[in-house]
């Protein structure tokens, strides 16, 4: 997701996930903010326990992000940036369970994330579409195809994982998860992904 000019401070906002494969799905590993020149990574990891970069730097101090405050709950699963300076009630917060991350905006409107482009599609009407913003792609293998990440969309992450454009990003080879290889490596398991999922009303409650 991508939004140009954030806040009116000829600044822009990106965000970019990086999935990881479990035989025939996958799951959100690591998320990336970008405000301006500052950037927030956020990984998940089998402990629960802490792990972020913050411009780079490994668990750099983390006070803010282009002048918006970040804060970190007490669980320390939970990252917070205050937009409310700008857009009052409205944050984005970065949720880890395990090794799963979501990224998730409160309160968003039009006014500050109306022109976001991405793959999760646009403001007002959630058509999915692609780089050009005119072809609606209504399969989400050929929309997350289209929104892998490009040299041009800038280099966010600390460190290089494959697949790289122009290698195209991992699919899963049978929908039975018969697999003939391992794509990624991962304590969790499905099970546990299922349990992680099951019943939840909101995933940042």
């Amino acid at each position: 997701t991508k939004i140009k000019n954030f806040a009116n401070k000829n600044i822009d906002l990106d965000i970019h996930v990086r999935t990881s494969m479990v035989r025939y799905w996958s799951y959100v590993k690591t998320a990336v903010i970008r405000i301006g020149n500052d950037i927030l990574e956020v990984e998940g990891l089998p402990n629960f326990s802490l792990r972020y970069w913050i411009n780079y730097e490994y668990m750099g101090g983390l006070t803010d992000i282009a002048g918006f405050p970040v804060s970190i709950n007490a669980n320390k699963d939970r990252y917070t940036i205050d937009l409310d300076k700008d857009y009052p009630g409205q944050k984005i917060e970065i949720k880890t369970f395990k090794e799963f991350v979501g990224v998730k905006i409160i309160g968003a409107t039009e006014k500050s994330f109306g022109n976001a482009i991405g793959i999760m599609g646009d403001f007002q009407t959630g058509n999915t579409y692609a780089r050009d913003g005119s072809t609606v792609l209504h399969d989400f293998t050929e929309l997350g195809l289209e929104w892998q990440v490009l040299p041009s969309d800038g280099k966010l992450f600390h460190e290089i994982a494959r697949p790289q454009f122009p290698e195209l990003c991992y699919l899963p080879e049978d929908p039975r998860g018969e697999r003939a290889r391992r794509l990624a490596e991962s304590d969790v398991t499905e099970e546990q992904a299922e349990a992680a999922c099951a019943g939840l009303k909101d995933e940042f409650d």
